[in-house]
C-alpha cells in the first residue's frame, strides 16, 4: 500500500508542478474569459450599429416613429422611387423600401421591394419583414369595423406552468429552469466527453513513455505491475480534479465578471422573433436574473453535485484503465495504437452523440437504457441528473458502473503486466486476448 501511494504521490507532484499544467490551468479559463469578451463586445458593437431604411410609402400610411427602433433609423421619403433609387446610398442610407399603395384592404399578402447595396442577413430581413407586417395590419384594422381594443381582447398567451413544483408567481420559472437543466444536462455530459479524452490520453502517452524509454523496466522490479498501473490512473485522476477544481473556480469569476460588465441587450435576444421578440425585449433585466436565479435553485443539487462527482470518478477510471491497457500495448509505430484505441473511442463518440436525443426525452427507453449501460453512463446519466430521474435508477447506474469499473481495472490490469515488457512485436487483438489467460 505505501508503494501504491509513492507512485501515486510521483504521478501527482510531477505532473502539477510541470510549467506546461501551470499556464494550461490558469490560461485556458482565461482564454475562454476572453472570447466571450470579444463575442460580447462584437455582437454589441453590431447591435449599436443603426441601419438607416429609407421608405417610399405610396399609400402615405407609415410612420418614422413607429418603425425605428434601437436596430434601424426609418425615414418616410417625399420623392418617387425614380428619383431615389439610384441616389439612397449617396444620402446615407444602408437600404430602400418601396411599399406599394394597398388596393385590396381583404388581401392577406403584400410584396415590399428593397433595394440594398450588400446583402443583408436572414435576422435582418425578417425583422423588418415583421415591422412592415405590424403596421400594415394596423392600418387595416384602422380601415375596418373592428376596433383595435375587441382585437387584443381576442389575443391569448398559454403558459404551461408544472402543477406539482410551481408555485402562483412562477409560472415563468418552470419554463427557465427546464432551459437551465437542458444547459446543465448539456454541459456536464460535455465535460465528461473532455475529462475522459484529455486525461486518458494522459495516462496512455504516460505509459507509453516509461515503456520507450525502458524507465518501466526498473519501476517494476520493485513494484507489481498492477500497482504500477493502479497508481498511474489514480493519480492523473487526482491531477484532473485539480485542474478541472481550479477551472470552475476560475470559469465562475470570469462569467461574474463579465455578466457585470456585458449587460445583455434584450434587443439582441429578440431578434428575428418577430412579436414574440418584442415582448422580450420589454422583458427587464432585472426580472430575467431574478427568474434564473429561481431557475437555478429549483435544481436538485443534492443529487447532481454528488452524483456527478461518482459518475465523473467512475468514468474515469474505466477510459483511463483502458487508454492504460492500450498505451501498454503499443510499440514505437503510433499508427499501431491507433487501431488499438477504436474500439474505446467508438462507445464515448456514440455516448455524446446521445445526448441530444436524451434531452429530448430524459426519461425514455434510449435514455434509460444508456445512462444504465457502463461505457455510456458516465455522460448520459449527468445529462439526466437535472430532470430528476428516479433515485433507483441513479443508484443503480452507480452500482452497475463502479462493478464495471472493478472488472475493467483486473482486465486492463491482465493486458498491462503482459504489454508493458513487450517490445518489437506488432500486436493484434488475438495477441492480447491470450494475454488475459498468462498466468504470473
Amino acid at each position: 500500500m505505501n508503494k501504491l501511494w509513492l507512485i501515486i504521490q510521483r504521478e501527482y507532484l510531477t505532473r502539477v508542478k510541470k510549467k506546461s499544467f501551470i499556464l494550461v490551468t490558469l490560461l485556458t479559463p482565461l482564454g475562454f474569459g476572453l472570447l466571450m469578451f470579444v463575442s460580447g463586445y462584437l455582437a454589441s458593437n453590431s447591435m449599436n450599429s443603426k441601419k438607416r431604411i429609407v421608405v417610399v410609402d405610396e399609400s402615405g400610411i407609415l410612420d418614422n416613429e413607429e418603425l425605428s427602433n434601437s436596430q434601424f433609423d426609418f425615414d418616410i421619403s417625399t420623392l418617387p422611387l425614380n428619383e431615389i433609387d439610384t441616389s439612397y446610398a449617396k444620402l446615407g442610407y444602408d437600404l430602400l423600401l418601396n411599399v406599394p399603395a394597398i388596393s385590396d384592404l381583404s388581401s392577406t399578402k403584400h410584396n415590399v421591394d428593397f433595394y440594398s447595396k450588400e446583402k443583408l442577413s436572414l435576422v435582418a430581413l425578417q425583422q423588418i419583414e415583421g415591422k412592415m407586417s405590424r403596421s400594415l395590419k394596423a392600418y387595416k384594422i384602422s380601415k375596418s369595423d373592428i376596433d383595435q381594443e375587441t382585437i387584443d381582447q381576442l389575443e391569448m398567451n398559454v403558459t404551461l406552468a408544472n402543477a406539482v413544483t410551481s408555485d402562483l408567481e412562477g409560472d415563468k420559472s418552470d419554463k427557465v429552469s427546464i432551459g437551465v437543466a437542458s444547459a446543465l444536462s448539456y454541459l456536464m455530459g460535455f465535460l465528461m466527453y473532455m475529462v475522459i479524452f484529455i486525461y486518458g490520453s494522459m495516462v496512455m502517452r504516460s505509459v507509453m513513455e516509461e515503456k520507450i524509454n525502458r524507465i518501466v523496466e526498473v519501476m517494476i522490479s520493485s513494484v507489481r505491475p498492477f500497482q504500477l498501473m493502479l497508481g498511474k490512473i489514480t493519480g492523473v485522476g487526482l491531477v484532473a480534479m485539480t485542474q478541472l477544481f481550479i477551472w470552475m473556480i476560475l470559469l465562475f469569476g470570469i462569467m461574474v465578471v463579465f455578466s457585470s460588465t456585458m449587460a445583455p441587450d434584450p434587443n439582441l435576444a429578440a431578434g428575428g422573433m418577430g412579436e414574440a421578440g418584442e415582448m422580450l425585449a420589454g422583458i427587464s433585466a432585472q426580472s430575467d436574473m431574478t427568474d434564473l436565479l429561481r431557475g437555478i435553485k429549483s435544481l436538485n443539487w443534492l443529487l447532481i453535485i454528488p452524483s456527478f462527482v461518482m459518475f465523473f470518478l467512475g468514468g474515469y477510471f474505466i477510459y483511463s484503465s483502458l487508454f492504460a491497457a492500450v498505451g501498454s500495448a503499443m510499440g514505437d509505430d503510433l499508427g499501431e495504437g491507433q487501431q488499438l484505441m477504436m474500439p474505446i473511442l467508438i462507445p464515448v463518440i456514440i455516448a455524446i452523440s446521445l445526448v441530444f436525443p436524451v434531452l429530448n426525452n430524459p426519461n425514455g427507453n434510449l435514455a434509460i437504457f444508456g445512462s444504465m449501460f457502463p461505457l455510456f453512463s458516465p455522460i448520459l446519466m449527468p445529462a439526466r441528473l437535472p430532470f430528476d430521474p428516479p433515485v433507483w435508477q441513479v443508484i443503480l447506474s452507480m452500482v452497475i458502473l463502479f462493478a464495471s469499473v472493478v472488472f475493467m481495472i483486473w482486465f486492463a490490469g491482465r493486458i498491462y503486466r503482459v504489454g508493458i515488457l513487450m517490445y518489437g512485436k506488432k500486436v493484434s487483438f488475438k495477441e492480447i486476448g491470450r494475454w488475459l489467460f498468462v498466468k504470473n
